[in-house]
């Protein structure tokens, strides 16, 4: 626990992708009127959760106006909304809501990641930010010794988790598994891999991803878990 302390400390200081500073610091400079006068974070986010987690899930990036503002991953955006939902409904999570980083919000047996640590224009980090911050994800696999189911909402955060992976000298399928909505990859001497589309509202408002959907996914990652 206290290395992963010193890991969020490290990456909550972190300046390396002058892009991705300069934005979270205007994101917070010019909110939308909804929270005109609120105190933004504006700096990157650590992972955060159960140390002793045995299910992780890895998203893509912070929002502008979520996490970038309150402080914690998928807190205080409409993703969030839905992820903490299925979290709470399947034991992962002592409340069903995420609003602010002293919310009362405690995770159980659950420990959640991003693979870019502070907020992207359009939600797109480029390639070099991904590689810039990956190292960050490595040590948190490496740290989290427990887990033994990870989630990965969206096709980039399942591809961070096998590039991070393999980091961590674990073995990789060939071919490496395709991304797509339920599928699920016990790997040799690692983890099972969950994949579920992203919960944003891109894919929620236009029915790409439903409630049981998502629902199912975590369903079964606490049947595998169990």
């Amino acid at each position: 626990m206290t290395t992963l302390r010193k890991l969020e400390r490290t990456i909550t200081a972190c300046t390396l992708c002058p892009r991705l500073v300069r934005w979270r610091r205007q994101a917070a400079q010019n909110p939308p009127r909804r929270y005109s006068g609120m105190e933004y974070w504006a700096r990157p986010l650590a992972g955060f959760g159960d140390p002793a987690a045995r299910c992780l899930i890895i998203g893509l990036a912070p929002a502008a106006h979520g996490g970038n503002r309150t402080g914690r991953i998928f807190t205080g955006d409409r993703s969030g909304d839905w992820l903490f939902e299925a979290l709470h409904a399947h034991g992962f999570a002592n409340q069903p809501t995420s609003v602010h980083r002293r919310d009362g919000l405690k995770l159980q047996d659950c420990y959640i990641t991003a693979a870019v640590r502070c907020a992207p224009p359009l939600n797109k980090p480029t390639r070099e930010e991904f590689e810039t911050c990956r190292p960050y994800l490595t040590r948190e696999l490496r740290l989290l010794k427990r887990v033994r189911v990870v989630v990965a909402l969206g096709g980039i955060a399942f591809d961070a988790f096998f590039k991070a992976f393999r980091e961590n000298e674990g073995e990789v399928p060939r071919p490496k598994p395709r991304f797509h909505h339920g599928a699920c990859i016990r790997l040799e001497a690692g983890p099972t891999l969950m994949a579920s589309y992203h919960p944003s509202q891109q894919n929620t408002f236009t029915g790409k991803l439903t409630r049981e959907m998502f629902d199912e996914v975590f369903s079964r990652a606490r049947s595998l878990l169990e």
